[in-house]
């Protein structure tokens, strides 16, 4: 990477830090140490297990991060109710741990605040709709605990919405998930069109009263992977006020790397794992594979190409970054960790992409879109009581 494009891009993260839609540190937390932070202590450097700790956050100019309170979606019903209570509990007790370097967040004034105090705001975003186990009063109880967004899906449908990697059910989203959608809308809670189906994310955009967010998800055109956004819908994001945050997981972003990645999934499930796991163990056996079976390797320059592409059809107004760290095995090349968003910058001033640009993407882009979503919020509370709908009674 060229020295001064690296310093000009360090420079900038200064005035206009990342705000990254989605790091899956908790989960990581969960699997590897039972989220014993005397165990692992995040203070100190933790590259030989984790993608993230403290002090690589603040070497790649972190000033906001929306942490995933993610559980698998093969966790279902009460079962997933309580696993995200407990994801929400350990991003909360990772906050009071380190009030020094990290603030907890609930609107777009407290991201300012945050980053004006020199800490770096804490949001969370649920993944999945099964977190709510088909219930608006959870869904409420959610955004209470300090939730900001939810992913209407993950890998598996839900009842009222179909994935990306499912097989379709619900055609997009039944009239229960459009009920969802407006009360999320009505909370200030960000709609998240991450790995929903292309026809999900045209009913959400359709219905959605407020902009909506892709927490972590490219452009299907540069790679064709039903876990990234079509042009199509990529266009609607300018008349919605919507962004679309660029990630980083190779087998989104590289066209070579998606067979190679299904066969790794395979191979660890074979193995004893799930397919997702990345532990230390699990590690290992991918590892070995890869020994045998060398993967593709996407780069800073691959990731750019995918916001190249995204800008060219949606506008700078509607990008970001959701890099997925610590949610995937494997990283790009210069994007190996937290500490890496310097290389993915200096990559696009090299395309001369201006600092304005640069700044709209890291920071003030999705500060704005939170801040429209809690501005619909209240003239939605001004006229529409919580909803008390049911499934049974929407869908029959």
């Amino acid at each position: 990477m060229d020295p001064q494009l690296l310093a000009r891009a360090r420079a900038l993260l200064v005035d206009a830090p990342v705000v990254d839609g989605h790091n899956d540190l908790p989960w990581a937390m969960r699997s590897q140490a039972g989220y014993d932070l005397d165990a692992v202590d995040l203070a100190v450097d933790q590259s030989d297990r984790l993608h993230t700790d403290l002090e690589r956050l603040r070497a790649g100019g972190v000033g906001a991060q929306f942490w995933s309170v993610y559980v698998r979606s093969d966790f279902a019903g009460d079962q997933a109710v309580s696993a995200t209570l407990e994801q929400i509990d350990f991003v909360r007790a990772l906050v009071d741990r380190f009030p020094e370097r990290l603030r907890l967040a609930l609107t777009a004034d407290d991201m300012e605040a945050a980053r004006a105090a020199g800490r770096i705001a804490s949001l969370m975003g649920a993944e999945g709709g099964h977190s709510i186990n088909s219930s608006l009063a959870t869904l409420r109880a959610l955004h209470q605990l300090g939730v900001r967004y939810m992913t209407l899906t993950h890998n598996d449908n839900v009842p009222w919405a179909d994935s990306a990697t499912d097989k379709p059910t619900a055609g997009g989203l039944t009239a229960f998930g459009v009920e969802v959608v407006r009360e999320m809308n009505r909370l200030g809670m960000l709609v998240d069109l991450s790995h929903v189906s292309a026809d999900t994310m045209r009913d959400a955009l359709r219905v959605s009263e407020a902009p909506v967010i892709f927490s972590h998800s490219s452009s299907r055109a540069v790679c064709d992977h039903p876990r990234n956004i079509p042009d199509e819908v990529l266009a609607l994001l300018p008349a919605n006020g919507g962004v679309a945050m660029a990630t980083f997981v190779p087998h989104f972003v590289l066209p070579g790397a998606i067979e190679w990645g299904e066969r790794a999934g395979a191979h660890l499930e074979a193995h004893g794992f799930h397919a997702l796991a990345h532990t230390p163990d699990a590690m290992k056996v991918l590892h070995a594979f890869e020994a045998d079976h060398p993967r593709p390797v996407a780069t800073a320059a691959t990731v750019a190409d995918h916001l190249d592409h995204m800008r060219e059809v949606a506008g700078i107004d509607h990008l970001g970054i959701g890099g997925d760290y610590d949610g995937t095995a494997f990283v790009p090349d210069g994007l190996d960790d937290v500490s890496g968003y310097p290389n993915l910058l200096a990559e696009l001033l090299g395309r001369n992409w201006s600092q304005a640009d640069l700044a709209k993407l890291t920071w003030h882009n999705a500060v704005r879109v939170l801040r429209a979503a809690e501005d619909a919020a209240r003239e939605l509370q001004a006229v529409r009581r919580p909803s008390i709908a049911t499934l049974a009674q929407l869908d029959g």
